[in-house]
This record gives structure tokens, sequence and C-alpha cells, in this order.
């Protein structure tokens, strides 16, 4: 098994276990878990992005450092690779990357969003962030808006989120598969 195939088979594991993990989560309505799982798929999602922007020779550089347990570092160089280069690459691709990924962090790290059976977590965001992820659950899956942003008026699309991320990251993985190189250029 070549590198390539060995990092493709870690993405496709960690997405199958995240959706299953969202499904069971779903059901039980422990939202704040189940958004955190979709913040660890869109990980996945914008490394992948990440690496199709790359040449070859760089994209199997840092697939490398992932079967290495190292840090993504720009190759001959100590830059790190940050989550925010991944995340802004795959925005400008996407546009409602950066609203999925603000919102996983903020149930991945203890906030007062990790209150959202007693409070609206919502009312933590700026009214630019809340147009934003309206619209684009409108846009992707047919949000009223007009509807309040809530826990109880989001979480019946929390699953077809992790599914749209899940089925992009899907066809991501194909192109890495392929060898496919795209047009975007970062870092």
């Amino acid at each position: 098994m070549t590198e390539t195939e060995q990092f493709c088979q870690i993405l496709r594991e960690r997405s199958a276990e995240n959706v299953s993990a969202g499904r069971l989560l779903f059901q039980n309505r422990l939202y704040g878990q189940l958004i955190s799982v979709l913040r660890q798929e869109l990980d996945s999602l914008v490394r992948a992005v990440f690496l199709l922007s790359k040449d070859l020779s760089t994209r199997q550089h840092f697939i490398t450092q992932t079967l290495q347990n190292t840090k993504w570092t720009l190759p001959n160089s100590r830059t790190v690779v940050t989550d925010r280069n991944m995340v802004d690459l795959t925005d400008r691709l996407h546009g409602w990357t950066n609203s999925v990924y603000k919102l996983g962090c903020a149930f991945i790290h203890l906030s007062p969003m990790a209150d959202y059976r007693n409070s609206n977590p919502f009312q933590q965001l700026d009214q630019t962030e809340i147009i934003d992820i309206k619209q684009h659950l409108h846009n992707y899956h047919g949000f009223h808006l007009n509807d309040d942003l809530n826990m109880d008026t989001v979480s019946p699309y929390l699953l077809r989120v992790l599914d749209k991320v899940s089925s992009n990251l899907e066809c991501y993985i194909e192109y890495l598969e392929n060898n496919q190189v795209s047009s975007i250029q970062t870092l």
C-alpha cells in the first residue's frame, strides 16, 4: 500500500466513524458532541482540500508527515501549516467552511456554547455570523431564513451538514487517490 493509499484509508475510516457517531449522538440529542464530531470531519476535509492545492511532491511531504505523526510544516521550512491556513483556503472554495469551523471550535473548547440546553448558544455570535450561518443552512439545506437561530431550529439540520461535509470529503479523497491537483494555490 502506498503512503497516499494509507492516508486515504485513514481519512475514510475516520469519516465512517464520524458519520456513525454523529447518527448515535443525534438519536440521543447530544447536539454539542455532534457538532464536535462535525468539526472533526471538517478537519479531514480542509486537509484534503489543502493537499489538493499542492503539487504531488509537496503533497507527498505532508502525507509522510501525517504518517510519521508530525505536525505539518512547509517543505524545507519550520513554518507550521495551521488549521486557519487550511480553513481559509477551503472557505474560498465553499464559502461555508469558516462558519462550521468556528461553531465547531466553540463546542470543542469550554465556552458558554456548551450550555445550549439552558440558553441559546447562538447569542454568543455576532450578527454577521448569525446571518452567515442562517444563509448557509438555507442555501444548502432549506433552513427558513425567518427562523431564529437556536438549537431547536438548527439541530434538525446537523446530520445534513455532517452528511454534506462527509460526501464532499469522499470526493476529495477520490481526487487524492487519482493524483489530481487543483488550480487553487495557498502558502
